[in-house]
């Protein structure tokens, strides 16, 4: 296939504005897929973001799109003609094959890295955006993520065919936000077809084809991979130049891995094995490699230099690479299971580049594992694969992000969780991280928006009107306080019309303490966490009561206590199970019942001293929700 007939395009939108339909639509006119095998959110290959409706991993397709073009050079001739005088378009149309490589990319704000790496492998964007609920906030994210990377942009409205559909203010906000014609907007309807074929035919006319050099030794672009037991590491590439076959010796330019290419092929979406592939294809590479820290995302393929050469070829400019941004601890319910959930963790993680994950021991939970995830849907996906697909449901901590303390000594050092923070007195300052948060909103309820920012400690930055009913506030908050009940919080306030995004913009001082929780007079590190000074007593109050209805009662009194540092500010007692031990007595002496009751007294009290209170798992989810 030539070169100038391949387009590499992606298709971006908010949560639940129909990529995944409309990718359904795309491979069903394009014939990629046999019509038996066809099914709803065909590119969306897990069960659960089936259950959920929403796409959570990229996922590539190869598409073959003939389209019917005129001969310029015929029209120019002229030759033939037809009774209105112009040239006979049956004479000068021919039919031409274009190869359409697509990425479905997710929308939610957690899986804004898979977007980015989806943009550095294509050439165009489809811009898609509901006529029911218009432009959103992530709409605005992934746009910006697309003119960063120089893409051409096709505008889309969606969803034409619904009642409720506001198809020219639609059109409105998209030309407010991307300086475009009303007449470049196309109009769709994922749903029902509508559209679809004018899409295809707009990515032909308007996406470049790849500018690469097949002559030029190779240089491929790694933008995801996933392991597989028989082929080991399979990278998703982009190839910029050369071309890759079976056998080729391959060199991974950031790790310097080296490996042979046991099979390369093409997605459909399934893996299809290819002779080859050449300069601005995109495809798979086997490369027999068992970790996949050897074939990292965002790395360059090339062949293996022969000996004594040295390697010639500049690695391409990959993305940023994604920190997580929120630590939670799981722990296995039963400590046998630990060599289990350690097998289970790491075979996500083969398959999920965001994830990472070491080692840890509490002495309250025993030995377990600190967790890194891109928000809380990433850890609630991860948590809910390893209950259906390993068995395993773990205790989890209360999530936590990353702070950093400046030490008297000069240092300054990352607290990956609370249980980590040293002595305050060698504490001089705590940095906490901060994002800038994007909210797109109807103005009427603006003033309620307003408000609900006060409770996170929201800087308001700037305000800008997308249309006479829609505004977008932009504001500098805590990630913790974002990532933590806010969305549902902001839904609620604003009856689902809502939308938010949030860029990380660095750490600032803050003044936040470490609140500690005890039970029967045990410090439970799991329930630590740092927040905001002024809140500590509201705080405090508020998680003793939730665990006092979370833990169930003892045959002795157990005190659920919190503390910042050695004050007590908060506590809550479950009273313990009563049994009257005097029950039995039908009358004599008082001093019969007093010498039962003392030594009841005695028990509870040597069972208080010895007893250990077991907290279930629910305790540690009840002080996350308000």
């Amino acid at each position: 296939m030539n070169q100038r007939q391949i387009r590499n395009f992606c298709i971006i939108a908010h949560i639940d504005h129909g990529k995944s339909t409309l990718a359904d639509r795309l491979i069903e006119l394009t014939h990629a897929v046999e019509e038996r095998k066809m099914k709803d959110q065909l590119l969306d290959q897990m069960d659960l973001e089936r259950e959920r409706g929403i796409t959570i991993k990229l996922q590539p397709v190869r598409m073959r799109y003939r389209r019917q073009i005129a001969d310029n050079r015929e029209q120019r001739t002229g030759t033939k003609t037809n009774d209105s005088g112009q040239p006979d378009m049956k004479e000068v149309q021919s039919d031409t094959d274009y190869i359409l490589n697509l990425i479905d990319t997710p929308g939610h704000v957690d899986f804004h890295y898979e977007v980015s790496r989806s943009l550095a492998a294509v050439e165009g964007a489809v811009l898609l955006v509901d006529a029911t609920k218009g432009v959103q906030a992530q709409t605005l994210a992934n746009l910006y993520l697309a003119i960063e990377q120089g893409l051409e942009i096709i505008p889309v409205v969606n969803k034409i065919d619904l009642p409720n559909a506001q198809v020219d203010k639609t059109k409105k906000e998209i030309v407010h936000i991307l300086g475009c014609s009303e007449d470049d907007i196309l109009l769709a309807s994922g749903k029902t077809g509508i559209g679809v074929r004018e899409i295809l035919d707009r990515i032909v006319e308007r996406v470049p084809s790849p500018k690469g050099d097949a002559g030029k030794p190779l240089r491929a672009l790694i933008f995801d991979s996933v392991y597989d037991t028989y082929k080991g590491v399979v990278a998703y590439v982009r190839l910029v130049d050369g071309t890759v076959s079976r056998d080729t010796s391959l060199h991974m330019i950031g790790t310097g891995e080296g490996s042979l290419a046991i099979e390369v092929g093409t997605f459909h979406p399934q893996l299809v094995t290819a002779k080859e592939l050449s300069a601005g294809d995109i495809g798979y590479i086997a490369t027999g490699l068992k970790e996949v820290a050897h074939c990292r995302v965002g790395d360059t393929v090339t062949v293996r230099p022969r000996e004594r050469e040295k390697l010639v070829v500049e690695a391409l400019p990959g993305y940023r690479e994604m920190k997580p941004v929120v630590y939670a601890s799981f722990y296995p319910v039963e400590g046998d299971e630990y060599g289990l959930m350690r097998d289970a963790l790491d075979k996500l993680r083969l398959n999920d580049a965001a994830f990472v994950f070491e080692p840890e021991s509490n002495q309250a939970l025993g030995r377990g594992f600190r967790c890194g995830f891109l928000g809380l849907l990433h850890m609630e996906i991860i948590q809910e694969r390893l209950r259906r697909e390993f068995g395993m449901e773990p205790t989890i901590t209360t999530p936590s992000v990353v702070y950093e303390l400046q030490l008297r000594g000069g240092d300054r050092v990352p607290m990956y969780a609370p249980s980590d923070m040293p002595d305050p007195a060698g504490i001089e300052k705590i940095f906490e991280p901060y994002v800038e948060l994007s909210i797109v909103v109807p103005s009427e309820y603006l003033g309620n928006v307003m408000n609900l920012s006060q409770s996170i400690r929201a800087e308001y930055k700037n305000t800008e009107y997308i249309d006479a009913e829609r505004v977008l506030l932009v504001f500098h908050a805590p990630l913790m306080d974002v990532i933590v009940n806010f969305h549902d919080e902001l839904k609620s306030a604003t009856a689902g019309y809502a939308s938010m995004n949030y860029e990380p913009i660095g750490y600032r001082e803050s003044d936040v303490v470490k609140l500690d929780i005890l039970v029967a007079g045990d410090r439970v590190d799991a329930f630590s966490r740092m927040i905001p000074k002024a809140r500590a007593f509201d705080e405090g109050k508020r998680t003793t009561e939730k665990l006092k209805d979370a833990i169930p009662r003892q045959n002795f009194a157990v005190a659920i206590q919190a503390t910042i540092g050695g004050k007590v500010i908060a506590r809550s007692t479950i009273s313990a199970f009563r049994k009257d031990v005097t029950a039995k007595l039908y009358g004599g002496d008082f001093s019969r019942k007093k010498k039962l009751l003392e030594k009841q007294k005695k028990g509870k009290k040597r069972m208080e001293s010895l007893g250990r209170v077991s907290i279930p798992s629910e305790a540690f989810l009840a002080i996350l929700k308000k």
